[in-house]
């Protein structure tokens, strides 16, 4: 019944007083310090709309731009937390993480997220973080271009250091098998249930070539008239067109809904990391699930975001506030 299910759907779409003090105020700090969803309340309460006010005008330009701010999120608090390392750049004397494989000629949106914390400094000088910045530009896109809305938590500080290696070993390659991306979002506390609703966030965006190619061409676990016509923006060929881009969802690239998982179920995932996650594997019926309810896909979504907000963030006198979010103060 399943199959036939399917079937019908693809042809559609702190001495010791002074060392107690120091360790009562540590304590106090650490205790006061957490993300909340007030953080801001007092000491800006206009960021939200000036995050907004911005991004919308960026996604009017661009609807592409939505995807890649929530793909900027992504990436960062998988590295070292949600820091906003990911958004410095390198310098003679610093490597960052631009450069590693995941975001080398992929990252974008840098230039928004510059000009959204130049609108929140004009409101709130030194206030708010370029990492609590990205987080509530997150939320905004996904909103914006259709899917569900959450209180964002912040209280974030911003990174001064970054890391290469974390960026090329943690974020997981497009041609990662099940097993590794359940294992690569576990290691950042996001359970399998997790990883297939944020892997949701491929319902909007591009893709390119290079991160396609050998799906298209190499995997049997592919529609067959799908892969041709992704061939045919998609040299076989390395070096030759790997910057074309395709749509990660085939129909709505740029409204956020469940039609991603549709597509799976029709064997029409365009990475291969996508399409293992209906392959006959123990994540098959949670995309069942998300085709059959958008409801039940926004729900998890939401609850798999805030989880990775929460990933290792730096608060009281941790870090900075950085008044550039591309270089240390």
């Amino acid at each position: 019944m399943a199959a036939a299910t399917s079937a019908a759907r693809c042809s559609g779409k702190g001495v010791a007083l002074l060392l107690l003090l120091v360790l009562l105020a540590g304590t106090t700090d650490t205790s006061s310090a957490q993300l909340g969803t007030s953080f801001y309340s007092h000491s800006c309460p206009g960021v939200y709309d000036a995050v907004r006010s911005v991004l919308q005008a960026a996604i009017a330009r661009e609807q592409r731009m939505g995807a890649s701010i929530l793909r900027l999120f992504f990436h960062d608090c998988f590295v070292q937390g949600c820091d906003a390392s990911l958004l410095l750049d390198d310098t003679p004397s610093f490597r960052g993480e631009k450069m590693a494989n995941p975001n080398n000629g992929s990252a974008r949106g840098f230039e928004v997220i510059d000009a959204i914390k130049s609108a929140v400094e004009k409101v709130c000088p030194g206030v708010v973080s370029c990492a609590d910045i990205l987080a509530i530009a997150a939320r905004d896109s996904v909103v914006i271009l259709g899917g569900p809305s959450w209180d964002v938590k912040v209280g974030r500080r911003d990174s001064r250091t970054a890391s290469f290696s974390g960026a090329n070993n943690n974020i997981p390659p497009p041609t990662s098998g099940l097993a590794n991306l359940t294992s690569l979002f576990a290691a950042q506390g996001l359970s399998q249930k997790d990883m297939v609703a944020l892997s949701g966030a491929h319902t909007i965006g591009l893709a390119r070539c290079t991160n396609f190619r050998a799906h298209v061409y190499n995997d049997t676990n592919i529609d067959g008239s799908f892969a041709r016509t992704k061939q045919s923006v998609c040299p076989r060929t390395s070096g030759f067109g790997d910057n074309n881009l395709a749509p990660l969802d085939r129909q709505t690239p740029t409204v956020f809904e469940n039609n991603y998982y549709k597509n799976l179920v029709c064997k029409k995932g365009l990475l291969h990391s996508d399409q293992e996650l209906f392959n006959g594997g123990s994540t098959d019926a949670q995309v069942q699930s998300y085709v059959s309810s958008k409801g039940a896909f926004f729900a998890d979504f939401v609850t798999g975001m805030i989880k990775m907000g929460d990933i290792t963030p730096l608060t009281g006198s941790n870090g900075e506030t950085r008044k550039n979010c591309r270089r240390i103060n």
